[in-house]
């Protein structure tokens, strides 16, 4: 009988966990080091895709309105607002909100921050939103009108971009990235790329001045060394980046506190559909049907997931569980790949069908994720070259459609016009992320209409709809739904987790001596 994992693998995930250090320094509670797997690649809120940086932007930046714990939109920037005929929003804004170089924020830059959306040579992947509106009206420094051109149902979803200061964005162009200047609790003080970035107290932050005074976020992409830096205390907050069999040891150090909840964060294996052999969806199918994937969920997450059926979660209001779903059945891999046109050209001899390339990061568990898989495709013929990267490389090469397969994981996914976003044909990159070029008329049609309908239960029959076709195309090969864990310091009191894990809560948060 085949393996479904190979012994190697078993045997690495059984002896990797790290030697428990001897407990963490203590500090003086001013400042706290949250490790990170891989480098943000900007912090302006009109150009971050990636998690690394969308996760920290809370940080630095106000938005009109957020998602709170529960993902539901509530006031942040705007004190209140009204609704007109479904396509007039007007705001107002909160008193004293000041950037950090001492301006106070007005209704002017938030007009700026939208409008600037829509500039050619910015290149947001977030210029659809400027798109929609009609018109912006300032009524005074207090209270800003948005006229769209017809209902747009996540309006105030995609609201919650950061709000920049008109004059410094305007002067520092794109290099406004790099040192951002906001109106949250904190700036930035220091950032080398690829090291650390230091955020500093806002001081002319409007509301309560945080506990925790400094923040060094520091890039670790080894989790050998990311565990033991947290063990030693020269780390003290890890968040949806502690390998799954690295738990079990850290639970056993008692001054480190382990928090976990069920997750919205999807991991998926994602398709070039522009290649000759990946654009046909028998292949898809085949290699769907070749991954073990409640193997992998059991061995290398050590059950710390869940399986994917789609982008939506379970626990999400518009999740569709009437879809395709696709077991491990090797057997049917090789048939569907007969039938594609690739027959096993020496039958159970050394070989191929055909040859693909694997891209993924850096993370020792998304190597052997990687080499898990290449390895259950080779068992049904497919053989798999894996290449990991430094995040930055790989990303910009998912963005580019450098790629054939890849894994990553879309990050706190609330608002199903993310279907939009991900599958719609125009939403190429950079103007969105359909970057393996899928392209469904049904689906652009469904996805177009999903944005033009306010009432729940009618976004809930389009989106179910969506599911069930993406479900059946196959872009992407759905993995699973990780849980959200926090590994810190015990010491740190009130750290609450956010859909897709940003850090937000650090601003409330507080180390309290024991």
């Amino acid at each position: 009988m085949k393996n479904r994992i190979p012994l190697v693998l078993l045997l690495l995930v059984s002896f990797s966990s790290c030697t428990p250090g001897s407990g963490i320094h203590e500090r003086s509670g001013q400042t706290l080091v949250a490790g990170l797997e891989g480098n943000p690649i900007t912090l302006d809120p009109r150009l971050a895709r990636d998690a690394y940086s969308t996760r920290i932007i809370p940080l630095l930046f106000h938005s009109l309105v957020m998602q709170d714990e529960r993902s539901e939109i509530v006031p942040d920037l705007a004190q209140s607002w009204e609704v007109e005929d479904d396509r007039i929003y007007i705001f107002h804004l909160k008193k004293g909100i000041r950037f950090a170089h001492g301006r106070d924020l007005d209704a002017g830059d938030v007009k700026y921050t939208i409008t600037s959306l829509s500039d050619p040579e910015l290149k947001s992947p977030y210029q659809d939103l400027a798109r929609r509106i009609k018109e912006i009206t300032i009524l005074d420094p207090c209270t800003i009108r948005f006229e769209l051109e017809k209902p747009h149902s996540p309006f105030l979803s995609q609201l919650t971009i950061g709000i920049l200061p008109r004059d410094l964005a305007k002067e520092r162009g794109q290099e406004f990235g790099r040192r951002p200047i906001g109106s949250g609790p904190y700036m930035v003080l220091r950032r080398e790329p690829g090291g650390e970035i230091e955020l500093d107290l806002n001081p002319y932050y409007s509301g309560k001045a945080p506990e925790i005074h400094r923040i060094i976020f520091r890039v670790i992409p080894d989790d050998v060394t990311r565990i033991m830096a947290l063990e030693r205390g020269e780390v003290q907050i890890l968040q949806n980046s502690v390998p799954p069999d690295d738990l079990r040891v850290l639970a056993r150090n008692p001054r480190i506190a382990i928090t976990t909840r069920p997750g919205i964060n999807y991991t998926y294996l994602g398709f070039n559909l522009e290649d000759p052999i990946l654009k046909n969806r028998r292949v898809r199918e085949a290699i769907a049907c070749a991954i073990p994937r409640d193997d992998l969920i059991n061995c290398l997450l050590q059950g710390q997931a869940q399986p994917a059926t789609g982008l939506l979660a379970p626990s999400h209001w518009a999740y569709e569980p009437d879809v395709e779903t696709y077991s491990y059945d090797p057997a049917r891999a090789e048939s569907l790949l007969d039938e594609a046109g690739f027959p096993d050209p020496d039958g159970p001899g050394p070989k191929p069908r055909f040859h693909l390339l694997y891209k993924t990061s850096q993370n020792k568990l998304r190597r052997w994720i990687a080499e898990a898989i290449a390895y259950a495709l080779s068992e049904v013929g497919i053989e798999v070259e894996v290449r990991s990267h430094e995040f930055g490389t790989l990303f910009a090469d998912i963005q580019a459609g450098r790629f054939q397969i890849y894994t990553l994981t879309w990050v706190g996914v609330t608002e199903p016009d993310m279907y939009y976003t991900i599958f719609h044909s125009k939403s190429r990159p950079p103007y969105g992320a359909n970057r393996g070029g899928y392209a469904n008329p049904d689906v652009d049609r469904l996805t177009e209409q999903g944005r033009t309908l306010i009432k729940q239960d009618r976004r809930r029959e389009v989106y179910a709809q969506v599911q069930r076709i993406i479900a059946h195309d196959l872009p992407y090969v759905s993995l699973w739904y990780s849980r959200d864990v926090v590994a810190c310091d015990s010491r740190i009191k009130n750290f609450r987790i956010f859909p897709g894990g940003d850090w937000r809560s650090l601003a409330v948060a507080e180390f309290c001596e024991e």
